[in-house]
C-alpha cells in the first residue's frame, strides 16, 4: 500500500466550483472567450497550466489556491459548522410550519378567481349592450 496522495484532479474542481455557481460551460466558456468543448476538455484534465487557471479562477469569482484546495468535505464542513436552525428540526425548509392557514389562501383565491369571473362577464355583457 503506497503512502503517496494522488494529487488533486484540477479539472475535476473547476467543474465542482462551476456546478457550485450554478453556471453552465457554456457560461464559463464565453467568459473565457472560447467553446464548450474546451471547457469539457479542461475538466477532464487532471492538470491545468497556470495562467489557464487563474483566468478560470477569475470567471468563476474564486482565487486560483481555491481551486486547487477545493473538497467537498471542506464546504459540508462549513455548511455544517455555519448553520442555525433555531429549532428542533434538522433543516427549517423540511419542516417549514407557515405563519397563515393555508385553507384560508385557498379559499381567498378562490374568492378572486369568483369576482375575476364576475368582472368578465360583466364587461362583456357591456360590449354586447354597446352594439
Amino acid at each position: 500500500m503506497s503512502t503517496l496522495s494522488r494529487p488533486k484532479h484540477i479539472g475535476r474542481n473547476i467543474s465542482r466550483i462551476r456546478e457550485l455557481r450554478d453556471m453552465k460551460q457554456e457560461a464559463l466558456a464565453q467568459a473565457l472567450g472560447t467553446n464548450q468543448q474546451a471547457i469539457s476538455a479542461m475538466e477532464n484534465s487532471e492538470t491545468i497550466d497556470e495562467e489557464k487557471l487563474t483566468a478560470v479562477a477569475k470567471a468563476l469569482g474564486v482565487t486560483a489556491e481555491g481551486i486547487k484546495n477545493y473538497s467537498d468535505e471542506n464546504i459540508l464542513s462549513i455548511i455544517n459548522n455555519t448553520f442555525n436552525s433555531h429549532d428542533s428540526s434538522t433543516l427549517n425548509a423540511v419542516n417549514f410550519q407557515p405563519t397563515f392557514n393555508p385553507l384560508d389562501k385557498i379559499v381567498e383565491l378562490y374568492e378572486r378567481l369568483v369576482q375575476a369571473e364576475k368582472d368578465k362577464i360583466e364587461y362583456l355583457e357591456k360590449i354586447i349592450k354597446g352594439k
